[in-house]
C-alpha cells in the first residue's frame, strides 16, 4: 500500500468489517504478523495504517498480511491493471518480464501475453502503483506504459515494413556472390563493399537486438535477442578479423551471413506481428459495434449526442438499419434484430414493446424508441469484450509448463554454442569455421515459436467462439471440455423453453385458490411464479396482498394472505410439514405421470391442502438434436433437476437422455456432479449446464461449467464459458471447438519443440549455414502464428442456429 507518513507505514483497504468486533478481529490478526509494530483499524474508512518495524520489508509483510486478513475471515482489496509492453520477442521475454512484476511489492499475479504485448497485474489496491510496475520493466530491460481504458491492445504503424525492404536491398548484393557460384561464375565483391554493405544492416537496422540483448544480459536472463545479437555480431567481428589478418586481398570473410540472418530476422518479426494483429481481429470486431453516437430524445427534442453524454433512462431513437447504441427496452415500435455478432443468432430476432435489445445489435425495418437500463461498461458488449479480453489474457496449464521451459532456454542454448565452438576447434583447429558453426546455433535457436504456440491460437480461439455465441470466460475450461465424457443438464430454462403453463388446478375454488397462490408469488420472477400472474392476468383476477413472504431455497415459498399462512411449494416439503391427507393426490399423481410439474397450496394454520396446481413446460426444439449430438461423440448425458420425478422422467424420455437425477436440492446439485465424476476414467472430465441462481454451485464444481446467458448473472459468473443463447446446440460447438483449439495448441508446440529439437543439432554438427539458420529461425514463429490464423476459418460439423 502507499506510505502515509513514512516508508514504514501502509494503509491497508479491509473488507467485509460490520462491526467493533470485526475491528478487533482485524487488528489482532494484522498484529501477529512478523515485521509489524503497529496496527489502526477504521471501520468507517475500512482502512489499516500498519506500522512496520524498523528494517521491515514491505515487500516480504504484505503477502502475510493478505494471508492474515483472509484467515481472520476477511479480504484486502484487488485491483486490476493492464500494461503495455515494449520490447518482447520470445517466451523468455515472458517468464523475465513476469517475474519482474511478481517483485514489487502488493503484486499477486502478473500474466503477460506474448501475442498482444500486454501484462495483467493483479494488486492489492492502493499498492504496487503503476510507476513502481513501470520502474520494474525498466530494470528488466523493458519499456511499459498503461494501456488504454478501453484495454485496447496497442498497434503500432506498420514501421517496419521499410527496415526490412532496406535490409535486404543492402544484403541483395551479399547474396548475388553466392548464386553465382551456383551456375560456375565465381566471382566476390571486395572486402571494403562487404563491410559497407553489412554494417548498417547489422548495427544500424539490427541495432534493435544488440540493445535489447544488452538488456537482457544486464538483468541477469537472456533472449531471443541475445542469441541473434551473439551470433551477427560475432559473424561480422570474425570477418573482421579475417579481413585485417589476410594479405592476399581477397579473403573469405562472412558478411554476408551476418547481414542476411539480421535481415530475415526482421522479416520473420515484421510478417509475424501482422500475423499477430489478424488475431485481434474478432476483438476489434466486437469492439466496433459500439456507435460513437445516440439519437436522445429529452424534454421532446431529438438531439445526436456522444455516446459517453448518454444517461440511464435517457429515451434513445433507432431508425431502421441503424445500429443499436445502448442497451434498453422497447417503449415503442416493432422490429427484427440482427444480433449476430453478439449471440451469434443466425438470423434476425423479433422485438416488440416491452422486450429488451442490446447496444451493438442492428435493427431491422421498424422505428425504436428505447428506454436506456445500461451504459458504458455495464452494457452486454462491454461485458462480452471484458470476458474476452481476460480470456486471452489469461494462460491454461499447458502455457505455464512452456514458460517453465523457455525460462531456461537461452542459457542451454548459450551452453551448445559454446560447446560447438571448443569441440570443433578442437576437432579441426579451425577457430574461424568452429565460430560459424557456433553462431549457426545461436541464430537457429528460437523461443519465438514456443511463446506464440498458445496465446496466438487461445486468441484466435476465443474470438471464433464469440462468434459462434459462446463466450469464454476461462481458457482453462476451453482446453477442458474437449475431455468431457458426460454432461448435466439441468431442465427449465436449459433444455426447456423456462416459461412454463399453468395447465392443471384441482381445488375445491379454484378461483381462490388461484388468487392465493398467485399472491404469494407477486414479488418472484421465478417461471412458475410468471405462469401463475399469467393465468390470474388472463381471469383478470385481483390479488390481495401478502406479506411476509419467504423463499424457502429447493421448496417453495410461505406468506400470509388473506390472513392465513400458506405454502406453495413441492410435495416433499408438505410431508416435511407434516401436512396430509391431500384429496387431490390421485390427479397430482396423473398430471405427474403425463411429465407434469405438480405444487401444492396448503394452509400450515388450519393443516389443510387447498389445492394442487400443475404446470408443463415445452421442450427446446433444439434440445433433442442436442442431445443426438453428445451420444454421437460418445459423451454421456444426465438430467439433474429440482423437478417431481414424474416430470423429470417424461422430458428425459422424450430427449433419449441416458439418466435422470430428479427432486434434488440447489445445495445437492454440487454433490451429484462429484458423483458423476467419480465414475469416469483419469483425465475425462464432467460438465454443468444451467441457466439459474440453483445451478451456480454446480456449475462452479463441475470440472466445465456452461451457463445460459439467458438465465442468472450469479450463473454466468460460477462458469467457465457463456452460452449467448439458449440453444443447447451450443453445449455441442463448445465441445467440437475446444477439440479443435485444444488439437492446434499442440500441433504448434510440437512444431516449436521439434523445430528446435531438430535445427540445433544440425546446426552444432555443421549442416547448416548460419544464413539457412537464420530463414529457419525467421520462419518458425511466421508458421506457428499462421497455424493459429488457421483456426479461424473452422466451423462445428452441426452448427447451431
Amino acid at each position: 500500500m502507499n506510505t502515509v507518513a513514512a516508508p514504514a507505514l501502509l494503509q491497508l483497504p479491509v473488507s467485509g468489517m460490520t462491526c467493533a468486533s470485526c475491528v478487533a478481529r482485524v487488528e489482532k490478526a494484522l498484529a501477529k504478523v512478523p515485521g509489524v509494530q503497529g496496527v489502526q483499524v477504521n471501520l468507517a474508512t475500512e482502512q489499516a495504517a500498519v506500522q512496520l518495524a524498523d528494517g521491515a520489508s514491505a515487500g516480504t509483510v504484505l503477502a502475510a498480511l493478505d494471508s492474515a486478513v483472509q484467515r481472520a475471515g476477511y479480504a484486502l482489496g484487488h485491483e486490476a491493471v493492464t500494461l503495455q509492453v515494449d520490447g518482447m520477442t520470445c517466451a523468455s521475454c515472458v517468464a523475465r518480464v513476469e517475474k519482474a512484476l511478481l517483485k514489487v511489492p502488493g503484486v499477486g499475479s502478473a500474466s503477460v501475453n506474448l501475442a498482444t504485448n500486454t501484462a495483467q497485474v493483479q494488486r492489492l489496491a492502493g499498492s504496487a502503483t503503476t510507476e513502481a510496475l513501470l520502474a520494474a520493466l525498466a530494470r528488466a530491460g523493458y519499456e511499459g506504459h498503461a494501456a488504454p481504458s478501453d484495454g485496447t491492445p496497442q498497434r503500432p504503424a506498420d514501421a517496419g515494413g521499410w527496415r526490412v525492404a532496406l535490409a535486404l536491398a543492402l544484403s541483395a548484393p551479399l547474396v548475388l556472390p553466392m548464386l553465382g557460384d551456383a551456375f560456375g561464375l565465381h566471382w566476390m565483391l571486395p572486402a571494403w563493399w562487404q563491410f559497407a554493405l553489412a554494417t548498417p544492416v547489422v548495427f544500424g537496422l539490427g541495432w534493435r537486438f544488440f540493445r535489447a540483448g544488452w538488456g537482457a544480459l544486464r538483468a541477469g536472463a537472456g533472449n531471443m535477442d541475445l542469441l541473434v545479437a551473439l551470433g551477427t555480431g560475432a559473424a561480422w567481428a570474425l570477418s573482421l578479423a579475417l579481413w585485417a589478418s589476410d594479405t592476399s586481398g581477397m579473403p573469405h570473410l562472412y558478411f554476408e551471413s551476418a547481414a542476411v540472418v539480421v535481415s530475415l530476422v526482421l522479416l520473420g518479426k515484421w510478417m509475424e506481428a501482422r500475423a499477430k494483429h489478424r488475431t485481434l481481429a474478432a476483438l476489434d470486431a466486437l469492439r466496433a459495434l459500439r456507435p460513437d453516437t445516440a439519437r436522445v430524445r429529452r424534454g421532446g427534442v431529438d438531439q445526436l449526442l456522444p455516446l459517453a453524454e448518454v444517461r440511464l433512462g435517457d429515451e434513445v431513437l433507432v431508425g431502421p438499419g441503424e445500429r443499436i447504441a445502448v442497451d434498453g427496452d422497447i417503449l415503442e415500435g416493432a422490429s427484427h434484430v440482427d444480433e449476430s455478432l453478439l449471440t451469434g443468432e443466425s438470423l434476425p430476432v423479433p422485438r416488440d414493446v416491452g422486450q429488451r435489445v442490446t447496444g451493438g445489435a442492428i435493427n431491422g425495418e421498424g422505428l425504436l424508441r428505447v428506454r436506456t437500463t445500461a451504459i458504458g461498461a455495464e452494457t452486454t458488449l462491454a461485458r462480452i469484450v471484458r470476458l474476452v479480453e481476460s480470456a486471452q489474457a489469461k494462460k491454461p496449464a499447458i502455457q505455464q509448463t512452456v514458460d517453465r521451459v523457455a525460462a531456461v532456454f537461452v542459457p542451454v542454448v548459450l551452453g551448445i554454442a559454446a560447446l560447438t565452438f571448443v569441440g570443433w576447434w578442437a576437432l579441426r583447429g579451425d577457430a574461424a569455421a568452429a565460430l560459424i558453426h557456433a553462431v549457426s546455433v545461436l541464430v537457429i535457436a528460437c523461443p519465438c515459436a514456443l511463446g506464440l504456440a498458445t496465446p496466438a491460437t487461445l486468441m484466435v480461439g476465443t474470438g471464433l467462439a464469440a462468434r459462434l455465441g459462446i463466450l469464454v470466460r476461462d481458457p482453462q475450461a476451453l482446453e477442458l471440455m474437449r475431455a468431457v465424457k458426460v454432461v448435466a443438464f439441468d431442465k427449465t430454462g436449459t433444455l426447456t423453453e423456462g416459461r412454463p403453463q399453468l395447465q392443471g388446478l384441482a381445488a375445491d375454488d379454484d378461483t381462490q385458490a388461484l388468487r392465493q397462490a398467485a399472491s404469494l408469488q407477486q414479488g418472484s420472477a421465478h417461471p412458475l411464479a410468471r405462469a401463475l400472474h399469467d393465468a390470474a392476468g388472463q381471469r383478470a383476477l385481483v390479488l390481495p396482498a401478502a406479506s411476509a413472504v419467504q423463499a424457502v431455497p429447493g421448496r417453495g415459498v410461505q406468506g400470509t394472505v388473506d390472513g392465513r399462512s400458506l405454502v406453495l411449494g413441492s410435495g416433499r416439503w408438505l410431508d416435511e410439514l407434516g401436512l396430509a391427507p391431500r384429496p387431490q393426490q390421485a390427479q397430482a399423481d396423473a398430471w405427474a405421470a403425463q411429465g407434469l410439474s405438480v405444487s401444492w397450496l396448503a394452509d400450515t394454520g388450519s393443516a389443510q391442502v387447498l389445492a394442487a396446481l400443475a404446470f408443463g413446460d415445452a421442450l427446446k426444439a433444439r434440445s433433442a438434436p442436442a442431445i443426438a449430438a453428445l451420444h454421437a461423440l460418445g459423451v454421456k448425458t444426465v438430467l439433474v433437476s429440482g423437478d417431481h420425478r414424474g416430470a423429470a422422467q417424461a422430458a428425459a424420455q422424450a430427449l433419449g437422455m441416458d439418466e435422470v437425477r430428479a427432486e434434488v436440492l440447489p445445495a445437492d446439485k454440487a454433490a451429484v456432479v462429484a458423483a458423476l465424476r467419480q465414475g469416469l476414467q483419469p483425465g475425462q472430465r464432467v460438465a454443468m449446464v444451467g441457466d439459474g441462481i440453483n445451478d451456480a454451485p454446480a456449475l462452479a464444481a463441475a470440472d466445465v461449467g456452461l451457463a445460459m446467458a439467458t438465465g442468472t448473472d450469479s450463473a454466468m459468473e460460477s462458469a467457465g464459458l457463456t452460452l449467448m443463447r439458449g440453444d443447447p446446440m451450443l453445449v455441442v460447438a463448445a465441445l467440437q471447438l475446444s477439440q479443435a483449439v485444444t488439437r492446434r495448441i499442440h500441433q504448434n508446440l510440437f512444431w516449436a519443440f521439434a523445430y528446435n529439437v531438430v535445427g540445433i543439432p544440425l546446426a552444432a554438427f555443421g549442416l547448416l549455414n548460419p544464413m539457412v539458420a537464420g530463414a529457419a529461425m525467421a520462419l518458425s514463429s511466421v508458421s506457428v502464428v499462421s497455424n493459429a490464423l488457421l483456426l479461424g476459418r473452422w466451423r462445428p460439423a452441426t452448427p447451431p442456429t
